[in-house]
C-alpha cells in the first residue's frame, strides 16, 4: 500500500526554484521529489539532533549518579 498524496501550492525564492530544478534534473526526479527528501533529510537530522541530546542528558545523569556513589563505594571497598 502506498503513501497517500496530496497536492499543495507553495511559494519559494526563485533561487530554490532553481536549486531544485537543478537537483531534479541531475538526479532525473521531479521537483516534489525533491522537496519530499528534503523535507525527510530534515525529519532525519532533527531526530538525529533531539538522539544527540538525549544521549548528551543520559550521560550528564550517569556522571552525577556516578559522583554521588562513588564514597559508598569506597567505604565498601574499604570495609572489605
Amino acid at each position: 500500500m502506498g503513501a497517500q498524496i496530496e497536492r499543495l501550492t507553495i511559494s519559494l525564492p526563485r533561487d530554490l526554484v532553481e536549486l531544485a530544478d537543478d537537483i531534479a534534473k541531475k538526479r532525473n526526479i521531479s521537483r516534489s521529489k525533491v522537496v519530499a527528501e528534503c523535507l525527510r533529510e530534515m525529519v532525519r537530522n532533527r531526530t538525529e539532533a533531539d538522539m544527540i541530546e538525549g544521549y548528551k542528558e543520559t550521560a550528564k545523569a550517569n556522571l552525577e549518579f556516578a559522583e554521588d556513589s562513588v564514597h559508598l563505594v569506597n567505604e565498601i571497598l574499604t570495609e572489605s
